[in-house]
Order: structure tokens, then sequence, then C-alpha cells
């Protein structure tokens, strides 16, 4: 108990752990400030007139698909077309039809829509009895939020990896390990002391962030509360990996960075390429994360069946800690303590 209340204390000192704990809480309020910006009007048509230049019924038809504003000459007309901040189509009158302006360092999708309006409008009499569907817009970034969310909670499991790395390294340059060499602990009861701390904010950090991130049913938060504590729990095992391997600082930072990238990117990866994890796909459930990945998806999506990610990640706990007791036992040729 001693042991625990001196490593709670050391977390005060450690900016890394406290910035490591916080960063996912942070990155959950932002995504959820961000997931109520409706910036789907970035992607909306912007046309620009010369005040009077154009009939009252051409303009109420140019804003059914884009937005309008009117410039009192033709030359500032010409000057917001210029604007390579935006990607206004200048619109004015020939004869009965319509022209457009545009600079030439639009993108495609611009240029295209200038090039055919000119001749929609002189269409647009035969396709009266036309019947249009409009559908609603979707949030351009909801399609990606769980994604961000699922990321974020990687990393709010990854804290305590973090923390019991840089601890034993901070232990080693301190010369405190050489302390925990005679003091009178089992080398079970220094395992515990070391994984439980960082077992403990890593689950408080990702607790947190659920509940600012998602609303979900309460068993929905059991399952979740799962796959949690065996990812938090691998982490803080790899975090032992670390620290023991780690010769000083830097290096330990490397390593912890090196192994953030693969938590984070496989997953981000075997998503993004829609690699189906079925059959010999089963083989990507070697990287813990991909699992932890896959159950966070299913619980957003409203499906609570993610026992094989659990059983998958229960495996991984297993298999990490007799790794690391067995490697344990021989720390003369592995680990120095």
């Amino acid at each position: 108990m001693i042991g625990l209340r001196y490593q709670l204390k050391s977390i005060r000192k450690d900016k890394m752990c406290i910035i490591s704990f916080f960063l996912p809480i942070v990155m959950a309020v932002l995504i959820n400030l961000v997931g109520t910006i409706d910036i789907s009007s970035i992607g909306e048509l912007q046309f620009g007139t010369i005040k009077d230049n154009l009939s009252t019924q051409t303009e109420q038809w140019l804003s059914r698909y884009g937005s309008v504003k009117q410039y009192q000459t033709e030359s500032h007309l010409i000057s917001e077309v210029k604007n390579i901040k935006t990607n206004t189509i200048g619109v004015v009158s020939n004869g009965k039809g319509i022209q457009t302006i545009v600079y030439g360092n639009e993108i495609n999708a611009i240029k295209n829509v200038a090039k055919r309006l000119p001749r929609i409008f002189r269409l647009k009499g035969n396709l009266k009895n036309t019947e249009v569907t409009i559908l609603p817009k979707d949030n351009v970034l909801e399609e990606f939020q769980n994604i961000f969310i699922a990321m974020i909670l990687i990393t709010a499991m990854f804290m305590g990896c973090t923390f019991n790395a840089m601890n034993i390294i901070s232990e080693k340059e301190d010369g405190i390990s050489f302390i925990n060499e005679i003091l009178p602990q089992t080398r079970s009861q220094y395992i515990i002391q070391k994984i439980f701390i960082g077992f403990l904010c890593g689950c408080l950090s990702s607790i947190v962030t659920v509940f600012i991130c998602l609303r979900i049913s309460i068993l929905d938060m059991v399952m979740m509360l799962l796959l949690i504590v065996f990812s938090t729990f691998i982490s803080s095992l790899i975090g032992l990996f670390i620290g023991k391997l780690s010769e000083g600082l830097m290096i330990g930072i490397i390593y912890i960075k090196l192994i953030m990238i693969l938590f984070i990117g496989a997953p981000l990866l075997v998503y993004l390429l829609g690699f189906d994890i079925r059959g010999i796909g089963n083989l990507c459930y070697i990287m813990p994360s991909i699992a932890t990945f896959k159950g966070i998806m299913e619980i957003i999506d409203g499906n609570i069946n993610v026992i094989k990610e659990a059983v998958v990640l229960a495996v991984h706990c297993i298999a990490w800690f007799l790794l690391y007791m067995t490697l344990d036992k021989r720390r003369s040729l592995f680990f120095s303590r």
C-alpha cells in the first residue's frame, strides 16, 4: 500500500503522465463541439452578380443552386472572382442567356459548373415539368466522427503504457531501481504495484472520455467497460516491457511513440482499406488495438455483440502477462531492475 501511495505521488511530478491523462478528455470535448458544427455549407456554390444586371427571376433561379451575392460594379465582381480565398462564379447577362466568369485557379468541380451553367439556363424552360427530389445535406464531419472517437479512446487506454514506462525509466535514472532490489517485496507485488497505477489512470481517462463522447445504454457501457479494462491492462503491461528494456529517457520515448503509432495506425489502416477481418483476416487480431477499435465501432453502431473482441483482448492479457513473468524470471538475460 505504501508503494502505491508513492506511485500516486509521483504522478504529480510527471508532466507526460498528466498530459497523457487529460489529452483524450480535452480531445473528447473538442470533438463534441466540432461535431455540432455543420460545415456542409463549405460545399455550397457561390454566385456573384452585378447589381441590376440580371432579372429577379434569373437570380431566384441561381439561388436554387447556391448563394447569390450582388456587387455594385463589374470590377468589384471580377476582383471577388480573382480572390484565391473564394470560389465565386461570376454570372452576368448575355442577351437572352447568361455568361459565367471564372479566374482559372478554381477547383475542377467549380470550373465544370461554370462551363455548363449557361447551357442549363437555356434548357431550364424545357425542365419545368421535370420532378426533382432534393435530398437533405449530411453533416460532412458526421461520417468521420465515430472514427475520431474510437481513436481518442484508444489514446486514453494507452495512458497506462506511458505512465508505467516513464515511471520505471525515471527510477532507473534516479537509482531507485537498486533500492527496489533489496526491498522486502515479491516479484508479484512489484508487478502489481507497477501495473496498478497506470491501469487505474488509463481506465479513469477512458471512462471519462466515453461519458463525454457517447450516449450509450447501460448494457453497452458494460461491454465498453470490458474493452477498456482489457485494453488498458495490455497497455500497462507493454509499458513495463518498454520501461525494462529502455536504457534511457530518449530511448523510452522513442519506444513509446513507435508503439503508439502501431496501436493507433494499425486499426485505422485496416478500417480505411476495408480489410475483411474474417477467416485469414483474423490474423489482424495479433495487434490488440484492432480488436479494441472494432469493438468500439460496433458499440457506437448499436451492436452490443462484442464478445469476440473481448475474448481476443482477454487472450492478449493472459499472453502478455505470462510472457512478462517468463522474461522477468530470466531478468539477468532480458531485464535489469
